[in-house]
């Protein structure tokens, strides 16, 4: 694996690159890192793909934003596009979860042409349902519970998970976990009052103009509320010829396991005109 730094207008970001092939640029969520996206897993690389990651503005190893506002989806696709062109990738698919999943498609409807195929992980935005001032206090909440004290401040903040009890321990340790790894825990607070505030496209008609391989990952709402199952359904009925992935019962998330979502992604590559 090689890892360097791409500047884009004075932030620095983290990037990471390994393996050779189709390239696949893969875009993480809102308080997660590189790493939260296929979990570790090497898949994508033995199979034959040229895997790039990085950290989000902000977020991991990456800088803040010059200014404390600059975190919407301009910003976001604007730096996902300088690493593909520090790396000098003209084309490749991009495989994103939740605040990545939102990016990637605003990319997609900005520069169809330099999109090979989507992977679109958990989405949660629906332009038809109007702001919710309490879901946006919710996120300032967290965001204030990080700056004031740290990770534990933002657990205290998120509260208890609405998830199955089973699961709950491990959301959790899994939330601890990434917040550990930023550099600049600041800045992710301040990412997250902004990209809430965000909106990636303007309405769902949009998705019928992406126009090539897409998959959409979903997850029950009973484990992944915050990622609700029909936003996905609405995109994957939106974009022509999207797969829609649901969980297999019985069996954790899709989007929790890294091999799994790994060969989504290779499908998706697979019918990608890249070469």
């Amino acid at each position: 694996m090689s890892t360097h730094a791409v500047d884009r207008g004075g932030v620095a970001l983290a990037v990471h690159e390994t393996g050779e092939g189709i390239p696949v640029l893969l875009l993480h969520g809102l308080t997660a890192t590189h790493r939260y996206v296929v979990m570790g897993s090497t898949r994508l690389e033995r199979g034959g793909h040229r895997v790039i990651s990085y950290d989000a503005r902000g977020h991991g190893a990456s800088a803040p934003a010059l200014d404390r506002s600059a975190y919407g989806y301009d910003e976001l696709a604007l730096d996902a596009w300088a690493v593909l062109d520090a790396l000098a990738i003209p084309r490749a698919v991009l495989a994103g979860s939740s605040m990545g999943a939102h990016t990637l498609l605003h990319m997609s409807l900005q520069s169809p042409e330099r999109v090979g195929g989507v992977v679109v992980i958990t989405p949660a935005y629906d332009p038809a349902v109007p702001e919710d001032p309490t879901r946006l206090a919710h996120w300032d909440a967290l965001a204030e519970g990080l700056r004031a004290g740290g990770v534990e401040g933002f657990v205290a903040a998120y509260g208890e998970p609405e998830v199955p009890i089973a699961w709950r321990d491990t959301v959790l340790t899994v939330i601890r976990q990434r917040l550990a790894l930023h550099e600049h825990p600041e800045a992710v607070a301040d990412a997250l009052s902004a990209v809430p505030r965000s909106h990636p496209f303007s309405a769902l008609a949009e998705l019928a103009n992406i126009r090539v391989p897409a998959a959409i990952v979903v997850s029950a709402d009973e484990a992944d509320p915050e990622h609700p199952h029909a936003v996905g359904e609405a995109y994957a009925a939106k974009i022509p010829g999207a797969r829609l992935v649901t969980d297999e019962p019985g069996r954790s998330p899709t989007a929790w396991q890294g091999s799994q979502l790994s060969a989504v992604i290779a499908n998706v590559a697979a019918q990608a005109a890249i070469r």
